[in-house]
């Protein structure tokens, strides 16, 4: 089958990538397109070099966001139809979905958000939608997601690809103005910062905590202090900050949070990350908490920062080392949620 995969956002190139590659694997042809928002044009190009680029950055109106949300519809329409594509998934690429749709071509979509508006299009629209089992069924049924089109899996959508990262992989080269931790100099913790996803539907509000706590914990003077922006605007904000590391380019930020001892996050997915590879990690999200993040934190995976302050952060350096068996665990988690992903993508034809 041909298989179209669209990254709208900077997480979906690293969350797809390990996910086109089992399609490949299984003989499937995959056509990739990309938004050039965020970081996800450059992280899409330095995985599919030729990945069409359509679309732009997020403008700040609904309105803004509906025109181009319906212009970039029609470009991928006019891509897809000339691709003759068999199937489409995304995480949740509106655009993607309502292209798809209007070509007749079935689409999956992977989404673990329950209080994003626009499920109300993709859950209506997509012809499987594919939630962790955390996500709460009302909200399902709220976003008209019936549940024959429904499929459910366990844990969490960034162990498709955490099975790639491992102890090894931790440090950051400085070619991106990020000093390698080096184990000769004096000990210091490590903290990285992710700022708020911006002009997102469904973060609207500014995020005034998250420059509350990274001020406080520049002004301990003894944190290393590592801030990964996800768009020019956040980058020119923070570069000029006296204290801060911030790379020139988008790296990956998986390998920087293996050299972390504390990530402090007001997104979603880097949060998870991080709490899944066994970082200290501290949410500060503005908007409504996921169920998922609220299933880390039972599990005292995630903390809960919101309320709270840099003093409530624990400073004790992290031991990074991995048990084999944890290690094996991830690996099969993910060796088998990609293929039961790829599988459900194959039952759309």
């Amino acid at each position: 089958m041909r298989i179209w995969l669209d990254m709208a956002n900077s997480p979906h190139p690293v969350l797809l990538g390990p996910l086109a590659r089992e399609l490949e694997g299984r003989g499937h042809e995959v056509m990739i397109t990309s938004r050039d928002h965020a970081q996800t044009r450059e992280l899409s190009l330095s995985i599919w070099p030729t990945a069409a680029i359509v679309g732009g950055e997020s403008p700040g109106s609904r309105l803004a966001k509906g025109r181009a949300i319906a212009d970039r519809v029609l470009q991928l329409r006019r891509i897809a139809k000339a691709s003759d594509i068999d199937a489409a998934a995304s995480l949740s690429s509106y655009a993607q979905i309502a292209a798809a749709r209007s070509l007749g071509v079935p689409v999956l979509t992977l989404m673990d958000y329950e209080y994003q508006p626009a499920n109300h299009l993709s859950f209506r629209l997509a012809s499987r939608v594919v939630v962790p089992r955390a996500f709460p069924r009302d909200r399902l049924r709220r976003f008209g997601a019936r549940k024959r089109r429904v499929s459910m899996f366990d844990g969490f959508k960034e162990e498709l690809y955490l099975d790639g990262v491992d102890d090894s992989d931790g440090g950051v080269d400085d070619s991106h103005g990020i000093e390698e931790h080096q184990p000769t100099r004096p000990a210091r913790v490590r903290a990285v910062f992710r700022p708020p996803p911006e002009g997102a539907l469904y973060h609207q509000a500014a995020n005034a905590l998250f420059d509350r706590v990274l001020n406080a914990v520049i002004a301990r003077g003894d944190v290393d202090v590592i801030v990964l922006p996800r768009m020019a605007a956040q980058r020119q904000r923070y570069v000029h900050m006296e204290g801060v590391h911030v790379p020139d380019r988008a790296i990956d930020g998986l390998r920087v949070l293996r050299s972390a001892d504390v990530f402090i996050g007001a997104g979603g997915t880097m949060s998870r990350e991080a709490a899944l590879l066994g970082v200290r990690a501290y949410t500060l999200f503005g908007g409504r908490l996921a169920a998922v993040d609220a299933e880390l934190i039972r599990r005292g995976l995630l903390h809960d920062l919101r309320d709270k302050d840099a003093a409530d952060i624990d400073w004790t350096p992290r031991t990074p080392a991995e048990s084999d068996a944890a290690r094996i665990q991830r690996r099969e988690r993910a060796t088998h949620l990609r293929a039961w992903l790829a599988g459900l993508i194959e039952e759309l034809c």
